[in-house]
Order: C-alpha cells, then sequence, then structure tokens
C-alpha cells in the first residue's frame, strides 16, 4: 500500500500558489520528512493529507483509493499540530482519551489504550495532571499519544519540535525515532529544520515554492543534492557554491583554481565545508586564501574565506590554533569531492 498524490494543486482564494502539480508517492511503514523554507507547501501538503484542505486540482490516494473528498474522520490518519492544541481544561488523561471518547469507545478499553500508549511515551505519572503542569517536552509527548492512542494507519506531524529547547529536540527526536521503530507506523514529519529531517527521516521531500525538488533518502540528498537550492539548503554549514569559468579543464574563480572534469564554459562548483583540505605547502593542487573570520564551534573550527564575491567555508577539526584572520592559507579541493552545477539554471550536471 502506498500513499500517492497525483498532480495535486493548492490555490487560495487570494491568488496564491501553495502547491504546484505535486507528484509524491511513499510507501506505509515509512518516516517521510516534508522540508523545506517557509512558504515551500510542506504544511499544505500535510493539511490536504489530512482533509483539513480541499486541493484545487489532482487526487490524493492511500493503497490505491481516491481519498481527495473524503472527510477528515474517515481517513484512519491522526495529527500533530505545532501548538499541541491540548484541552487545557481537561487532564492529560482526559486529552489522550478523547479520540477514543468520540469513537464510542468502551471505559475498559479506553482506561487500557491511554494507560499503554502513556507508558510507551513515558508519560504514565502525569495522567492526572492538567496541560499547564506540564513542560513542553511532556505537553509534546501527550499531543503525540492522543494522535496514537487509537492507532490510525499515518500520524501526521506539523513542526511538533518549533517549540522546545534545542536539548530537549535532540531528546525528542530520539524519542520520535524509537517510537517509528517500535509502532511501524507511517509518519509524516513537516520542518524546515533540515538536521530534524537528516536524523529522522526513512526519505525527505524537499519542496521549494509549491513543487518537489527531490525526494530520496537523507545520505542520497545530502552526498548527491538534484540542483543548487538542495545543496545549499542541506548542510550546516552550507554547501559552498562557487560561480566561474572552466578553460581546458581547469576552474577558475578568483584565486581558485582547481581541476575539474567538466566541459569548458561557465560553472557553478560545489564542495561541502568539511570537504576542503587545509594544505601544509603551497603546491600545484592548492590555492592560497586569507582568512576573514575564524569561528571555533569545538570540536570543529570553520575558517571563513573571501574570494572577490564569493565566500568560502572549510570546516575542520585540524588544530588551527595558529591560524589568525588576515592570514593567507592553503587549501586543496579534492576532485572527488567537487559537484557541478549548471550556472544559469543550478541544476546538477553530473
Amino acid at each position: 500500500m502506498a500513499v500517492s498524490f497525483k498532480e495535486v494543486t493548492k490555490r487560495f482564494p487570494d491568488g496564491t500558489t501553495a502547491l504546484d502539480r505535486l507528484d509524491l508517492e511513499f510507501d506505509l511503514g515509512e518516516f517521510i520528512v516534508l522540508l523545506g523554507p517557509s512558504g515551500s507547501g510542506k504544511t499544505t501538503a500535510c493539511r490536504l493529507l489530512a482533509g483539513l484542505e480541499a486541493p484545487s486540482g489532482g487526487r490524493i490516494e492511500i493503497g490505491g483509493k481516491d481519498i481527495t473528498d473524503l472527510p477528515p474522520r474517515f481517513r484512519d490518519i491522526g495529527m500533530v499540530f505545532q501548538n499541541y492544541a491540548l484541552y487545557s481544561h481537561k487532564s492529560v488523561f482526559e486529552n489522550i482519551a478523547y479520540p477514543l471518547r468520540i469513537r464510542k469507545v468502551a471505559a475498559p478499553e479506553i482506561e487500557r489504550l491511554v494507560k499503554e500508549v502513556a507508558d510507551l511515551l513515558r508519560i504514565g505519572d502525569y495522567l492526572h495532571r492538567k496541560p499547564a503542569q506540564l513542560s513542553g517536552g511532556q505537553a509534546q509527548r501527550v499531543a503525540v499519544a492522543r494522535a496514537l492512542v487509537w492507532e490510525p494507519a499515518i500520524c501526521l506531524m506539523d513542526e511538533p519540535l518549533s517549540n522546545l529547547d534545542a536539548l530537549l529536540r535532540l531528546h525528542m527526536r530520539t524519542e520520535l525515532n524509537r517510537l517509528h521503530r517500535k509502532l511501524d507506523k507511517t509518519f509524516v514529519f513537516v520542518t524546515h529544520d533540515q538536521e530534524e529531517a537528516m536524523t529522522l527521516a526513512t526519505r525527505i521531500a524537499v519542496l521549494r515554492d509549491g513543487k518537489l525538488v527531490q525526494f530520496d533518502e537523507p545520505r542520497t540528498i545530502y552526498r548527491r543534492p538534484a540542483n543548487r537550492f538542495v545543496a545549499e539548503f542541506m548542510g550546516r554549514p552550507a554547501m559552498n557554491t562557487i560561480d566561474g569559468m572552466v578553460e581546458g579543464g581547469v576552474f577558475r574563480a578568483g584565486d581558485i583554481a582547481c581541476a575539474v572534469d567538466c566541459a569548458d564554459g561557465p560553472l557553478m562548483l560545489g564542495i561541502r565545508p568539511e570537504q576542503i583540505e587545509l594544505a601544509d605547502h603551497a603546491t600545484t593542487s592548492s590555492v592560497t586564501l586569507t582568512v576573514d573570520v575564524k569561528e571555533a564551534i569545538e570540536p570543529d573550527t570553520l575558517l571563513i574565506f573571501q574570494n572577490r564575491g564569493n565566500s568560502v567555508t572549510l570546516r575542520t577539526q585540524s588544530n588551527c590554533d595558529a591560524i589568525e584572520p588576515g592570514q593567507p592559507v592553503g587549501l586543496r579541493f579534492p576532485k572527488e569531492a567537487l559537484h557541478y552545477f549548471d550556472a544559469r539554471s543550478g541544476e546538477r550536471l553530473r
């Protein structure tokens, strides 16, 4: 069984096109992350799948069944919202039990299911509390428990970690990974944070301006980005993308010159900051750039260079104590680490 978006378009009354002919298909049981900047259409896609919005065109299918016009309550989909949407006047127990009560599940079964999911999410000791008495992480787990207690086929999560502090976000990412493995349910997770996407997803759908840009496993998207946008969006710091010219198999841009496997002409060259190498001695395969900014982010050091309008960032765990801003430094750009993008369109060449 698969979940399919088939040429799904969503236009709002003001003329905004949130999704533009989206084609996306994934299997049940996956952890799918919809990733993109604000306004890319990821939340709209999530709401369309849940039935909270109606598409302007195209259709949505689950297991070959068209659910485009099916009311939300018949879709077998649970949802966790960004603000958790917990009922402040109800206890944690009653918040989790609510989906079961509206489905008229028997009281003893409600008791069993709520305690079961609460123990799974490690909130069994908080069932008597009200939402105002919970920490951010506890409230987030209550929202997840409420979405999962009635055992939907798919659980949608719209930026559920965005309101948490950094340490708690890291902890909750671990919890969600564990939960997905244990339950073997389909999770669809919306985020603008590429680190969350890389750590959680079985596959990532990268969206931009309502269009699907790339859909693949996290490792593939990081190592073979489809275009400049994906290359710069995935990774911290972002991939270096440098505009220049290839002549006789050598790429030149300002003070940078390196051998490439690409035809002569304008080229956008890409390389990850962690793949640039420090050169101890000047050689024919190295270039010399002057350090503009040095940032120590233990155990790494970022060295940022300016190259005639292009910023180049190197990330290394080598000892950089002796390197200071204003100092010339030798760098190597290994050919096997280079990415080639079309200078005009930004699309990947090879």
